[in-house]
């Protein structure tokens, strides 16, 4: 027998002001809203709910899971800068490989996430 995934949760200081981030970001809804702990949802459609759970230590080393992005529309320009006016701020531009090129952000907290040319 299997699992399913119910949520991916991000430790973090402040969830609500995360929440209010990742939920613009990705047209998510609250589910649930504790104050320590906030789930979100897809707004339409399906997809993994997210949560924030607050902690008392600060995010000190890079991430080991992060979210893959990839705008629905526009392109990967003006998605960045839609995210930077939410608060997310740039990391780098990766260019591995030539057709595969992709932008490392970071939300308000500093978690990690890509951000990739649409389809």
């Amino acid at each position: 027998m299997a699992s399913r995934m119910e949520c991916v949760t991000v430790d973090c200081a402040e969830p609500a002001r995360l929440a209010r981030f990742w939920a613009a970001a990705l047209d998510y809804e609250v589910r649930d809203d504790q104050g320590h702990w906030i789930v979100l949802q897809p707004s339409h459609g399906d997809g993994p709910r997210l949560g924030f759970q607050q902690v008392p230590e600060p995010k000190i080393v890079k991430d080991r899971v992060h979210l893959d992005l990839r705008p629905l529309v526009g392109t990967l320009e003006t998605e960045i800068a839609r995210l930077e006016g939410l608060g997310a701020r740039q990391v780098r531009l990766v260019t591995d490989n030539p057709g595969n090129v992709h932008t490392i952000m970071a939300d308000p907290e500093g978690n990690e996430f890509c951000v990739s040319p649409p389809n």
